[in-house]
């Protein structure tokens, strides 16, 4: 693992241009409104924490998992492969690198199998239709993907020792921790470092809970811009999320989206 971010994978190859993203996007968004993509990707991250949660995996495994979601989406179109199939080969791929440990490939088909019927079956009411062949082979298509980059820098260490320095407080700590999370449905992780996301997360929390730290983020050595930036990001998703039905409206979007040819076989 690089000794620091600024020498890492993450930060020379993987912070990207949001023009960039939004040209390789193009394709998916000439099927899908900017809305109805967003939605798209909220669902799959609670697919891809609810199977972390029932794997026991760490928070730190489902975040990296999430943001390779992400990534290999930055640069493909939704057609290319099946999310439903990405999404566990994710957690596969990530419980390896953040050593957690390799997951079986019974327990892991056994858990997708189990959460699509039990938790998502609002969205699909078929079974899950793949098998460890799928997942395999489409674990090497994600690391040729990934460029083999598949060191992630999350936002919750520093986000834990800006705290510390803020004094401690454990209600800011609890609510900025679950504001991180819920950025990883947003672009920001592709976008901006992981100190800047702890920094807009812990600013965003200081909001909700009318805590005044004006002076502790003045005397920070920071782009204020981008920490507004990344505060707008989280904002525009929590109103989308206020008004998005998802039980009601998933399986139109799922059957919107583009998807990939031929289907796998059973």
């Amino acid at each position: 693992m690089a000794g620091n971010f600024w020498q890492s994978s993450h930060h020379q190859q993987w912070l990207l241009d949001k023009q960039d993203l939004i040209r390789e996007r193009q394709h998916d968004l000439s099927i899908l409104t900017e809305d109805e993509y967003q939605k798209i990707f909220i669902f799959f991250a609670s697919v891809i924490q609810t199977l972390g949660e029932q794997l026991k995996l760490r928070q730190q495994v489902i975040a990296t998992a999430t943001v390779y979601f992400k990534r290999f989406y930055a640069r493909n179109s939704l057609k290319c492969i099946d999310p439903l199939l990405l999404a566990p080969t994710c957690i596969f791929l990530a419980s390896k690198v953040e050593e957690f440990g390799v997951i079986s490939n019974s327990r892991l088909l056994t858990t997708c199998q189990q959460v699509i019927k039990n938790k998502f079956s609002y969205a699909y009411t078929q079974e899950f239709p793949y098998r460890t062949n799928h997942i395999l082979e489409c674990e090497f298509y994600l690391l040729e993907n990934l460029d083999c980059c598949l060191i992630v820098y999350q936002p919750y260490r520093p986000l834990l020792q800006l705290v510390q320095d803020l004094g401690n407080e454990d209600q800011l700590f609890t609510l900025a921790w679950r504001i991180v999370n819920d950025s990883l449905r947003t672009d920001v992780c592709l976008l901006y470092p992981p100190y800047q996301i702890a920094i807009g997360c812990i600013q965003f929390a200081c909001v909700i809970l009318q805590k005044d730290h004006k002076v502790w983020f003045a005397e920070l050595n920071v782009d204020i811009e981008k920490i507004q930036e990344i505060c707008r990001y989280i904002i525009n998703l929590y109103e989308l999320w206020k008004q998005y039905d998802e039980k009601k409206e998933i399986q139109g979007l799922l059957a919107k989206m583009p998807k990939p040819k031929p289907a796998p076989q059973r």
